[in-house]
């Protein structure tokens, strides 16, 4: 395992859409391994391949009830919505108030290539959608409500 370096705001691959996984093979769990001692190293609750200069659909996840890799992940509903601060490795110092659903249902490949589906609320769920962002090329200040004069 080692520590990636994260790409900051300003880089390019930031808003370039990732490329789905293939196959699922020792490259991608290195990488996974890779990022989330990268994102655990950095305080972070999310980390998407792009962050740290890998346009693949990869991305890792722990609010703190454990860690999940999702490889070529899908969200295939939202409902409800919440606002709240978000922030971001690739934009440090960066905060702002972005909606997101309350209540949203994923699909995605596990870390050894089998379909996973469940359910994400709140934070969990805010977490899922901003690393997905990120696979897109989007950033979570493409998103910030605009504060009021």
């Amino acid at each position: 395992m080692a520590l990636r370096n994260i790409r900051i705001y300003g880089d390019p691959i930031l808003r370039k859409k990732s490329k789905p996984v293939e196959v699922v093979n020792d490259r991608i769990k290195i990488l996974i391994k890779d990022m989330f001692q990268t994102m655990y190293y950095e305080d972070g609750v999310g980390l998407a391949a792009p962050q740290v200069g890998i346009l693949k659909r990869v991305v890792v996840v722990d609010i703190g009830e454990g860690p999940i890799a999702l490889i070529n992940p899908e969200i295939i509903s939202k409902e409800g919505s919440y606002i709240d601060t978000e922030g971001c490795l690739s934009l440090p110092e960066k905060q702002g108030e972005v909606e997101r659903p309350q209540h949203i249902k994923v699909k995605a490949l596990n870390e050894e290539g089998k379909e996973i589906n469940f359910d994400a609320e709140d934070l969990f769920a805010r977490a899922i959608c901003h690393e997905v962002d990120h696979l897109d090329g989007i950033l979570f200040t493409d998103k910030v409500i605009p504060e009021e004069e």
